[in-house]
């Protein structure tokens, strides 16, 4: 019974491999992989950015709201632009001054393009790649461990012989 729980304890340890080999899998994934905290932080900020930039066009798009409002409803402001239109109303006189600059139309700031960006990530055959040789490398660690103490012999064991008769070590009764 004892032997064979040994035999298991030798065996398990090689297992032990194989979970250093998820683990090291786990935590690459988590910190750099495609579904990985870093690109999930990376997505948030475009979020932000992308929230941002929409305030900025739903502030511009009710300043120009009000700007449609005004001329269409308010006579003050429709005299004010058809001045810049170089129109006058009955009784103004237009005087014309040369040489100087015309007046610059007002230009809109519609924002700025934001293009999307991807995530910067660790591929998943790296990811499976990089465990893998954590693996072998515990597992050859281990393997080199077991050669060292002497657990694993790679000599034969030859009977002993005594004048052509061969001499086995039997457990005593």
């Amino acid at each position: 019974m004892f032997v064979d729980n040994l035999v298991i304890m030798k065996r398990a340890k090689y297992l032990f491999s194989i979970l250093i080999g998820t683990v090291v899998y786990v935590l690459i994934s988590l910190t750099v992989g495609q579904n990985s905290l870093r690109c999930y932080s990376q997505l948030e900020e475009q979020k932000r950015i992308i929230s941002l930039r929409t305030t900025e066009i739903q502030n511009i798009n009710s300043e120009l709201q009000l700007e449609l409002t005004a001329l269409q409803n308010d006579k003050a402001v429709i005299a004010a632009y058809a001045r810049k239109l170089d129109y006058v109303s009955d009784g103004e006189k237009l005087v014309k001054i040369t040489g100087l600059k015309p007046a610059q139309t007002t230009l809109y700031d519609t924002g700025t393009i934001l293009y999307h960006e991807q995530c910067v990530f660790l591929g998943e055959k790296y990811c499976k790649m990089i465990a893998a040789f954590f693996m072998i490398m515990s597992a050859v660690i281990m393997f080199m461990s077991d050669i060292n103490n002497g657990n694993i012999s790679f000599e034969r064991d030859h009977a002993e012989v005594i004048a052509g008769i061969p001499v086995y070590d039997l457990p005593q009764i």
